[in-house]
């Protein structure tokens, strides 16, 4: 029998996926008259901001770095409440630390003063192009993101009328191209190219209209949320309940209900159907179109741009704590190995597993004492690897990879963590795959390079399917808990306000 747990007279809508995307989904609608239904297939809240606990150390599994904190304000504001009475977010000092392969670091943030001293302090001549770069990237930020990203981008004409303000921009040139039009250093090339990487993007590849970023942090900050990314989530999720929006986990969505070509509902693995007014994924989808709707019920280019579409890479995650401390590691360090342009090749085009890599390392204990007992440390490591269209055997490969990064780390920047670290254990591309359906283990969805952002990019409109919507990293306007959360003020043009039947 349908399972059905609308009761009121409010235009029902499923919201299906609880990302950050769907959560900003969910709660828009709900603030626009829906009654509202929230599923996903994982045990809590947050899609792939889930929390780990593990022998007495705490993980946050997704995004750590928390930029343009007033999109979160907005959504409390939607009820008349304030995030700040939820969560505290704090800033850490600095917001990231580089570290390069010859030992030199490189910190960013928190304050501008900060970092034009340590660009001083290793490339001097370079302080007039970085100021040079943060206006160019303001004049991004003020078309791309402040006025576009929470724009529909269904019309193609809507999309032609963007063109000029594209090429004035030079969105054609590269991230890397972008940034060394303005830096000479290399080693502040890699560290203000580096941020395409947190959304899926190489930075040789990905349009320059992701330069903004640079812009976004120094006018937003970098922001940590006290308790971890899991406790924004936490906080979102005691708003839901507040308001009165249905929540159902470990429950997965086998398909999207049709009526010809009009979408009415879900049906769940178990056969079980939900019927709603409208229905708003927050999956991946590649893998909606893919696997969710029948090709009959698609546009042309829906189904082109899920067969043709090209996948971010993949990301080999390993959690640990640790039987020490690092005092001297920060919260957030990007490890760079020696190789750059040549290594995200490997990565992106050929595929390959190679034997040397960069990181992303996590350390919150730095901020948040809570993470770890007392007197030890934890934290995440993140690998960029190849998708799973590179078929490495991740059995085989991960306990490899991380031999390597722990032996590379212990002979760096954590001297003595090859005996203590503990409590260890990995994501790898399959584990993306399974836990999320991301198609090929994508850690991103669709790679943010110009021919697939904004019109290239699928469309927050169901395409070809009435009723149906996209929020997440896979649609407009792409990645990233900015992007995501974005993709949910999109609705707000084109799905009209709830009216109540009497």
């Amino acid at each position: 029998m349908p399972r059905d747990t609308f009761e009121s007279n409010r235009p029902r809508a499923i919201v299906a996926g609880a990302g950050f995307g769907g959560i900003a989904a969910a709660l828009r609608l709900k603030a626009r008259g829906y009654d509202v239904h929230l599923i996903d297939r994982c045990s809590r809240l947050g899609g792939r901001g889930q929390v780990f606990e593990h022998e007495g150390f705490r993980h946050d599994a997704g995004p750590t770095v928390l930029t343009a904190p007033h999109l979160f304000e907005e959504l409390f504001a939607l009820f008349d409440k304030r995030l700040g009475d939820y969560v505290t977010l704090v800033e850490p000092d600095p917001w990231y630390r580089f570290y390069f392969h010859d030992g030199e670091t490189f910190d960013y943030g928190p304050t501008e003063a900060a970092t034009e001293a340590e660009i001083a302090r290793l490339s001097p001549g370079d302080i007039a192009g970085y100021r040079r770069m943060g206006a160019w990237s303001k004049k991004i930020y003020d078309i791309g993101f402040q006025r576009l990203s929470t724009t529909p981008f269904h019309s193609i004409g809507f999309m032609l009328r963007q063109i000029p303000h594209l090429v004035r921009l030079r969105s054609y040139e590269s991230v890397w191209s972008m940034v060394s039009r303005f830096l000479k250093d290399d080693r502040l090339r890699r560290a203000f190219s580096i941020q395409p990487l947190l959304v899926g993007g190489n930075p040789f590849d990905t349009t320059a209209i992701y330069g903004m970023i640079n812009h976004l942090e120094r006018t937003h900050g970098i922001w940590f949320a006290m308790g971890g990314t899991g406790a924004l989530v936490d906080a979102l999720e005691k708003l839901m309940v507040e308001e009165g929006i249905t929540i159902t986990l470990d429950t997965t969505i086998d398909r999207i209900k049709l009526d010809g070509t009009r979408a009415t509902g879900v049906v769940l693995a178990d056969g079980a159907a939900i019927d709603a007014d409208l229905v708003v994924s927050n999956m991946d989808p590649v893998h909606v179109y893919r696997q969710m709707l029948p090709a009959s019920a698609q546009s042309t280019v829906a189904k082109l741009r899920a067969k043709k579409s090209k996948l971010s890479m993949g990301l080999y995650v390993l959690f640990f704590g640790a039987n020490k401390q690092w005092p001297d590691v920060a919260h957030h360090t990007v490890w760079f190995g020696e190789r750059y342009k040549e290594l995200l090749s490997d990565i992106f085009h050929k595929k390959i597993l190679a034997e040397d890599f960069s990181l992303y390392v996590h350390r919150p204990t730095a901020t948040d004492p809570s993470f770890a007992p007392e007197g030890k440390d934890s934290f995440y490591v993140l690998c960029p690897v190849p998708n799973l269209g590179g078929g490495q055997d991740w059995s085989v490969e991960g306990p490899k990879l991380r031999d390597r990064i722990v032996a590379a780390l212990d002979a760096s920047m954590m001297p003595g963590l090859a005996t203590s670290i503990t409590a260890e254990f990995a994501m790898t591309p399959e584990d993306f795959k399974s836990d999320y359906l991301s198609v090929d283990g994508a850690g991103f969805s669709l790679s943010p390079f110009f021919t697939q952002s904004a019109w290239f990019r699928f469309h927050n409109q169901g395409e070809g399917v009435q009723n149906l919507y996209f929020v997440g990293a896979g649609t407009h306007p792409g990645a990233g808990l900015p992007g995501v959360v974005s993709s949910a003020k999109v609705l707000d043009m084109i799905i009209p306000a709830a009216t109540v039947t009497p």
